[in-house]
């Protein structure tokens, strides 16, 4: 198990989380302002409700917990990702998210790593989103001039 250390060091079968918090108005309303989502249910009320990209957000919070040295010796760089969206997210709803690695690869010179992510309603834990993503974790120059 590599949780503790570098993103570039998570192995297949790591799991981060269960972590818990709320989501915040401000946090809606700064990510859809920056991505350029000016819908009224996302900015222009009391209680928005999270855009399904702000998961996006959860997968950071679980690196952050999970692997608190940083990145590693080379950049993570985000690749693809998936989300299915069960229900909405709302302002103030206590949520709990986790992760594992579930799969690990190299392609071109290049490592992959791919994290399943669940975001849950922590009160009874109802699955929100589930949240499938991918990144490059090495990307030298010699592996870049070989791809």
């Amino acid at each position: 198990m590599a949780t503790g250390k570098y993103v570039s060091d998570l192995e297949v079968g790591d799991r981060i989380g269960p972590l818990e918090y709320t989501m915040s108005a401000f946090v809606v309303r700064e990510y859809s302002h920056a991505n350029e989502l000016h819908h009224d249910f996302l900015q222009g009320v009391d209680r928005p409700i999270a855009p399904p990209t702000l998961v996006h957000l959860d997968k950071l919070r679980l690196y952050r917990h999970g692997c608190p040295l940083g990145t590693g010796p080379s950049a993570r760089i985000h690749y693809e990702y998936d989300a299915t969206i069960h229900a909405e997210v709302p302002v103030g709803e206590k949520l709990s998210v986790s992760g594992e690695v579930v799969e690990r690869y190299q392609k071109k010179g290049r490592d992959y790593v791919v994290m399943t992510i669940d975001l849950r309603r922590a009160s009874d834990g109802k699955l929100l989103i589930a949240y499938r993503d991918t990144a490059i974790l090495a990307f030298r120059g010699e592996d870049s001039a070989a791809a």
